[in-house]
């Protein structure tokens, strides 16, 4: 198989991915490939979805960037003093995990938001929890630190030659090996173990099963009178997204989804947590009582019982996070302690400029 063709393959096995919402969400996630010296990686804001629609991949010299990463050089975080400018003529940057990428020894790595991964890694025993469904394959647990650098120290720490897959602490998953087949097959059978499926994985059937089809709870159907009476003319609107009122219909879902921050992307997107409304209380009451200077109104106000509000300025990325935390926290089991981002790590989110670019780039497109 010449390298063009697994170029082309890995095209395919983004888009495949970055369509399922299980797996990937909004502009989350990313993958790369390494041809000679290039690692050729998604860019910062793109959307995996649109990989042979649009130019999303960046080529980054890989020697120089393992250079700057073993000298300690700043410049590494970014990687955009390392990308082959001639063969980017979109000026795209590249992903702020590019360095987690680089940091791992085979040619082909896909990293996934998958929403069954994230619901176990949340957990305080994610490690314990993790080693009785990975059971046979080659893993590392990496407790939760911020992506881009951090991130890629951590998992260098905690790898071997043999490691194939990483589980990422309130984060996601990455898989890693030396063709696209491989690693598409390897994030199947894993994605079909964290999920506890039995049976042998299948190519389409089994590279995830979606969110609205896996969800342990039943749930009463969402209340669209009582919300719009909620939201009482006010910059609130119903998401988009219809499953995005799960996080509100399942006591145990709105009980872990108002407790705080559980992932980068939740923060990154719509913000510290979610508001979770009193009884009676409109959208506009929810904002008054939670306001606070220099700080947003809430994107995502949960109703209890009734569904979700979501505000009127969110876009598709906005629109895919709020159903995200649906299908993450329909998924955790009942009773689970977990462990949520504190106030340092969501601040560091928040106020970091990487993050802000991707965000802008997300919006243009």
């Amino acid at each position: 198989m010449t390298t063009e063709s697994e170029y082309d393959q890995l095209l395919r096995l983004s888009e495949k991915v970055g369509s399922d919402p299980a797996l990937v969400q909004a502009a989350g996630g990313n993958t790369s490939i390494i041809i000679d010296d290039t690692l050729w990686i998604k860019a910062s804001g793109t959307w995996l979805m649109n990989a042979r629609r649009a130019d999303i991949m960046v080529p980054v010299t890989l020697p120089l960037l393992l250079d700057a990463l073993a000298k300690d050089d700043p410049a590494a975080e970014r990687a955009q003093a390392f990308v082959d400018q001639q063969r980017n003529p979109g000026g795209l940057r590249p992903s702020i995990e590019t360095t987690v990428h680089a940091v791992l020894p085979q040619m082909v790595v896909v990293h996934v938001h998958c929403v069954q991964t994230i619901a176990v890694a949340v957990r305080t025993d994610a490690e314990a929890e993790l080693a009785k469904r990975l059971q046979g394959f080659n893993w590392a647990y990496v407790p939760y630190v911020r992506p881009g650098l951090p991130l890629c120290r951590a998992i260098a720490s905690a790898i071997n030659d043999d490691t194939d897959v990483v589980i990422l602490g309130n984060h996601g998953l990455v898989v890693a090996a030396d063709t696209v087949a491989e690693a598409e097959d390897l994030l199947q059978r894993v994605c079909a173990s964290i999920s506890e499926t039995s049976g042998a994985a299948t190519s389409e059937a089994a590279i995830s099963k979606t969110a609205s089809s896996v969800a342990p709870r039943q749930s009463t159907p969402f209340d669209q009178q009582q919300l719009l009476q909620r939201a009482d003319n006010s910059e609130y609107r119903l998401p988009a997204l219809e499953r995005s009122h799960l996080s509100a219909l399942d006591p145990v879902s709105l009980n872990y989804a108002g407790g705080g921050s559980l992932y980068p992307d939740h923060v990154i997107f719509l913000g510290d947590g979610a508001a979770v409304a009193r009884e009676g209380e409109t959208a506009t009451e929810v904002c008054a009582r939670l306001q606070q200077p220099d700080k947003p109104v809430p994107m995502l106000i949960l109703f209890p019982g009734l569904g979700a509000l979501i505000h009127q300025s969110a876009d598709d990325a906005k629109e895919a996070m709020a159903q995200c935390l649906a299908d993450v926290t329909v998924l955790i089991e009942p009773q689970a302690q977990l462990h949520y981002l504190n106030e340092e790590q969501t601040y560091e989110l928040l106020n970091w400029d990487a993050e802000q670019y991707g965000q802008s780039l997300n919006r243009q497109s």
